[in-house]
Order: C-alpha cells, then sequence, then structure tokens
C-alpha cells in the first residue's frame, strides 16, 4: 500500500508538470503491477533452484527452469551460448536503448541446509544456496520480464536481454560470455546481489586469479628405502611455507588463499602427485598480477628444493568491477522511491534465530535504504566476475537484503533464508528496484549516455583482455 501511495503522489505532480513525465510514472506503476502478478512464479523458480542447488556447470536444470520461463513469457532464447551448456540469452524487443540483467544460479559444495534458523543439513554434505545465486536468477528475470511487457505494450521501445550466467563461484562463467562478444551491442547493464542491506552498490570488488599448482615426483617405500622417493608433497608443503612467509611483504589488499585436492593415498609410500587449487586477489587486476607472477615463481622454486618436476594451470581470472556513479543515482532514487522491505514478526524472529546460531548480536533485519555512499578506494569486498561485464559495458549494481545483519556469506545461514519468506521479498524487490531503473533509462536517453559516458571516462585506455587460457570453457573439469 505505501508503495501504491507513493506512486500515486508522484503520478498527479507528474500529470501538473508534463504529459511525459506522467507517462514515466504510469510505466513505473506498471511494473510493480507486473512484478506483483508474477511474484508466485518467481518464488516457485527460485525455491525449485534452492532445492535443486546444483554447482558450476552442473546447473542443468537450474538454467532450464529459468529458460525455459523466459521462453513462455515471449523472449527468444539462445541456449548454450559460448560454448557452456548452462549459459544462455533471452531476448525481447528491437531497437536502442539495449538494455541487459544479469542471472546467475549456481550453488556453493557442502552448504546443504533447511529453510530453518539452526544448522541442520537438508542432505548432509550436498550442495547448497550460500550465496543466494537461486534468488538472484529469478529475481533479474523479474525484472526483466516486467520491461518486456512494458516493451510488447508499445509504451517503451528498446530491447531488453537477460543473462544466464553459469558458475560463478567457480570458473566465473561470465568471462567466456565477454570473450563472445555477448554485450557488443548492450548499452547498460544492471546486476543485484543478495545482501544483508539495501543499497546502490558504488563499490568495487577485489581482482582475482584463480590456478593451480602440481608437482610431480617418484615413489618408494617410505620406510624400506624412502631415498629412492622425490616427495611431491614436500614441494607442496615449502611451497605453502612460502606462501605464508610471502604474505607479510604484500599490500594490506591482497588476499592469498589454497586448498590441498590431493597429497598422497598413504603415509607409507612417498607421493609422487600433489595437487593445490589457489587464488590470489587484490583490489586492481594491475596490483593482482605482480603478486601472481612471484607465486608462480615459488612453485618453481618449492620444486628445486624437492627435486621434482612442477606445473602452473591458469584456470581463469576477473577484474575489479568498474564503478559507475551516475548509474548509481538512477538506481537509488528508485530505491528511495520503493522504500524498506516491512517484515512480520515471525520473519524477524528467524532472522534473530540465525543470528543467535552464528553467534552475531540479535539487531534483525536491516530493512532500510542506504544512502549512496562515497566509493572507497580500498573497500572490504570479495570478487566476482561482474567485474569483466563492467570493464565491457556500462554497469550499475543493487544489493537488497535477503538475510539478516551480520550473517556469515557463503554459509548455512544464507541458504537458509534463502529458502523462506525473508530471501523471497528481497528477491521481488530486487525485480522491482532493477526495473524501475531501467524504465529510466528507457525514458531518458540523455541518462543512457550519462552512465555510458562515466564509463568510458574510468575505463580510460585500458584494453580488456579476458584472462583464461585458450579453448573452450573447463566444462568438464571435474578435478577443481
Amino acid at each position: 500500500m505505501k508503495i501504491k501511495h507513493a506512486l500515486s503522489i508522484m503520478l498527479c505532480f507528474a500529470i501538473s508538470s508534463s504529459f511525459g513525465q506522467a507517462k514515466l510514472i504510469k510505466n513505473k506503476d506498471a511494473i510493480i503491477a507486473s512484478v506483483e502478478k508474477h511474484k508466485a512464479n518467481l518464488i516457485k523458480i527460485s525455491d525449485d533452484i534452492w532445492a535443486l542447488a546444483e554447482t558450476a556447470f552442473e546447473e542443468n536444470q537450474s538454467s532450464k527452469i529459468l529458460s525455459d520461463y523466459a521462453e513462455q513469457q515471449g523472449f527468444n532464447v539462445e541456449r548454450g551460448v559460448a560454448g557452456m551448456p548452462t549459459a544462455f540469452v533471452a531476448t525481447y524487443g528491437s531497437g536502442k536503448p539495449v538494455i541487459s540483467v544479469l542471472g546467475e544460479f549456481d550453488a556453493l559444495p557442502g552448504l546443504s541446509q533447511k529453510a530453518e534458523p539452526n544448522k541442520n543439513p537438508l542432505n548432509e554434505g550436498d550442495a547448497g544456496h550460500g550465496c543466494g545465486h537461486n534468488m538472484f536468477g529469478a529475481g533479474s528475470l523479474g525484472a526483466a520480464v516486467a520491461i518486456k511487457e512494458l516493451i510488447e505494450s508499445g509504451k517503451i521501445k528498446g530491447t531488453i536481454k537477460f543473462f544466464g550466467t553459469p558458475s560463478e563461484e567457480k570458473y566465473f562463467g561470465k568471462i567466456w560470455m565477454v570473450r563472445a562478444g555477448l554485450w557488443d551491442d548492450v548499452d547498460v547493464n544492471i546486476s543485484w546481489h543478495p545482501s544483508a542491506s539495501i543499497e546502490s552498490s558504488v563499490q568495487s570488488s577485489l581482482a582475482l586469479v584463480d590456478f593451480e599448482v602440481e608437482f610431480f615426483g617418484q615413489t618408494a617405500h617410505g620406510a624400506l628405502d624412502p631415498w629412492n622417493g622425490r616427495s611431491a608433497v614436500d614441494a607442496l608443503e615449502l611451497y605453502t611455507t612460502g606462501i605464508n612467509y610471502y604474505r607479510e611483504h604484500v599490500k594490506p589488499s591482497v588476499r592469498m588463499h589454497y586448498l590441498i585436492q590431493d597429497a598422497g593415498k598413504a603415509a607409507n609410500i612417498v607421493p609422487d602427485y600433489a595437487k593445490l587449487w589457489v587464488r590470489v586477489r587484490d583490489i586492481k587486476r594491475s596490483g593482482m598480477l605482480p603478486v601472481y607472477e612471484q607465486v608462480k615463481k615459488m612453485a618453481e622454486g618449492a620444486a628445486i628444493m624437492a627435486n621434482v618436476d612442477y606445473k602452473v594451470s591458469l584456470i581463469s581470472g576477473i577484474y575489479e568491477i568498474l564503478v559507475n556513479r551516475e548509474g548509481g543515482k538512477i538506481m537509488q532514487s528508485n530505491l528511495e522511491l520503493l522504500g524498506p522491505i516491512e517484515y512480520t514478526q515471525e520473519e524477524i524472529d528467524f532472522g534473530k534465530g540465525i543470528q543467535a546460531a552464528t553467534e552475531k548480536p540479535q539487531i534483525g533485519m536491516d530493512s532500510s535504504i542506504h544512502p549512496l555512499e562515497e566509493t572507497k578506494e580500498n573497500p572490504q569486498a570479495a570478487s566476482s566476475d561482474v567485474g569483466d561485464v563492467s570493464w565491457n559495458v556500462a554497469n550499475i549494481n543493487l544489493g537488497v537484503t535477503t538475510t539478516p545483519a551480520g550473517t556469515p556469506w557463503h554459509s548455512w545461514a544464507v541458504v537458509a533464508c534463502g529458502g523462506m519468506s525473508i530471501g523471497h521479498k528481497g528477491m521481488v524487490y530486487s525485480s522491482k528496484a532493477m526495473a524501475l531503473t531501467m524504465v529510466d533509462l528507457f525514458e531518458n536517453p540523455k541518462l543512457v549516455e550519462k552512465v555510458k559516458t562515466e564509463y568510458k571516462q574510468r575505463k580510460g585506455d585500458e584494453v580488456y583482455k579476458a584472462m583464461v587460457p585458450d579453448g573452450p570453457p573447463p566444462i568438464n573439469n571435474k578435478g577443481n
């Protein structure tokens, strides 16, 4: 009711000022109505993907659910784009502007969880949506459908694209989609992400490089003749020790982490093979690359000390997000138009239960509209392949509350909220916020130009280069 009241007041003002503005407000009213009309279906899509919890490049059913619904709504759907069976593009309309919206749908391994405020796996050891991507894809599709209906009715002109983007958590599928030129004709891209607060995001992310290191030695009996062996695990341990000593001598913004994936099979065998999965991050790609080069050299040093062979294999690398404040201002105005999310007492209690279980202050949900922040030089952030998109097209980012304040991310707690009404409300809200922002862009070419001008200024002379190995995406690589 508050939204309808606010829209009605603005509509009356608009009619008294100009016909064009009145038309804009009517279109925004239609957006709210469209998302509400599709809300039950969007919630079902989100819940179905939540239950499937499919991981990187295995999101076959999740991708089908989203692409099938887009097709049912009249979109032209191209599946299997950029060499990835679960990637797709859904398009409606023609001509300019071309506005796109991103949808993710992959889960994280080992985070299975029931929709309840205490740790209780749905299926022990299975995957779960610990980053809320079940809501990400469904919310973005809801926004795309609302815009499609406006184009279909003749109220706005242009093209809307929904990008189904797989494997954000592991291999960063958007890199291959960018490399395939899928955003070449797009004017502005919009993305959102589940969060613990509502804000138009004008902060960057961390650039990242993802690679594996393998060591190859010689087996021998661990007691009878160990001198005949050359231990790959010795090299692995020397290598990780080197990384850990190196931490003192990098900038505070650098992050280095690794996962030991293979360190031998039996204690009485000198292991001839060892393998690590390694990631290096920094706030700028230009800062991350020198650290990456040094860490690669350290692998050679470890191999020399252990008298074994080694191999470093690039998996992928992503750029930091290129911020767009002009786009952020447009999004901010629509968040303020929508107002805060309202929660029931049951939802507030659920949120406090999550906070109690994760040892956080029991303050409940943050439903306020956060003001537009100044862009920080050194943001506290993670990494996302949205960064690569943002270096190829002007990009607007949004965060919407889907968990209580302080919730640990990539945890069972995010999974729990994403399978019940707290997550549902945030997802539906995101659909409205993104679609309202897209209406502004479709209706006002000057706003599109402002957003694109800032993108060009921030990118400068930087020439984008996808940081992936030659050849197709690693869709059949189960080793990482």
